[in-house]
């Protein structure tokens, strides 16, 4: 994992152990059962589709923790395209180990695997316009670094990593704001925000229609959110943004409402940031299985 996504090993840790008590809990009652304790077997993982490859080095720390001992081979690479039928990676040693650890494995392997080749296909549709692809908080619980970590891969950009990196004020931040102070506008919204924000942090502004984003547009945020709105909408708030010379460093996020029929109008029309939460809260799982070969007597 590259250091801007990087896991801290002690969460990593965590979280591979909690993977593998919930699946193997007291023990794997099959394999003890049947299979000799000292059988050494070889398998490999295989695509059973193409995708972008994501997750092996948690992979094999998957199979580490469950036995030190065992032979983890990467064949493919982090965020490399791969074809069905290719082999990704080897793996050697006690066969008790290895089937223990392939559901968890393969778990951690396919569902990044998802999440970096659904933001591939996003990041192909733009590739001729300025706009970047990126995510959202809407992740599995414990699993965001990660997650983020394979849209990384996808070729696309991680938004804030949670609550407390960047400002982002959303419809019901505006809407408690709006109960409690009689009077007070999206404008006046957005000034507040300037004048509370800490020094250099990024502040994102989310509105509904262009007559709020014209308002936001006189303070302005750095990145005011356009929610929902259709491309005709779009391509007026860019226009309006780009007729002001001095306004022309505002970026403008496009959110909501993005699919991948969609997404190379959107790109076309101006906007810098498109966030599409489906990047990980949708990502199909991509087919691989771990498929065992030769099997050696100790």
């Amino acid at each position: 994992m590259n250091s801007k996504n990087k896991l801290s090993e002690y969460t990593l840790r965590d979280l591979i152990r909690n993977a593998l008590k919930e699946d193997i809990g007291a023990g794997d009652i099959t394999t003890e059962l049947l299979i000799p304790r000292n059988k050494v077997i070889k398998a490999v993982i295989i695509l059973k589709e193409k995708a972008v490859v994501a997750g092996l080095e948690i992979t094999q720390r998957v199979f580490k923790t469950i036995d030190k001992n065992i032979q983890f081979k990467a064949i493919s690479t982090d965020g490399s395209w791969e074809k069905s039928g290719k082999i990704i990676a080897k793996v050697e040693g006690k066969a008790g180990s290895i089937l223990s650890g392939e559901r968890t494995a393969l778990n951690f392997l396919s569902h990044l695997s998802g999440v970096a080749t659904v933001t591939r296909s996003f990041v192909n549709k733009v590739k001729p316009y300025k706009a970047r692809i990126m995510d959202t908080r809407k992740t599995i619980p414990g699993l965001r670094e990660l997650e983020k970590y394979a849209v990384a891969l996808g070729g696309g950009h991680n938004h804030r990593m949670g609550l407390w990196d960047a400002i982002l004020v959303k419809d019901n931040h505006i809407a408690v704001l709006k109960a409690g102070a009689r009077g007070i506008n999206i404008k006046g919204i957005a000034r507040l925000v300037k004048e509370k924000k800490p020094k250099g942090m990024k502040t994102d502004m989310e509105v509904r229609n262009l007559k709020e984003f014209q308002e936001v547009l006189k303070i302005p945020p750095d990145i005011i959110m356009l929610d929902n709105m259709d491309i005709s909408q779009i391509k007026k708030a860019v226009a309006m943004r780009d007729a002001q010379c001095d306004r022309q460093n505002v970026k403008i996020e496009v959110s909501g409402g993005v699919r991948l029929g969609n997404v190379k109008a959107i790109a076309k029309s101006g906007v810098d940031i498109i966030s599409i939460g489906a990047l990980t809260h949708s990502a199909k799982a991509v087919d691989m299985s771990l498929e065992v070969g030769s099997a050696l007597e100790m």
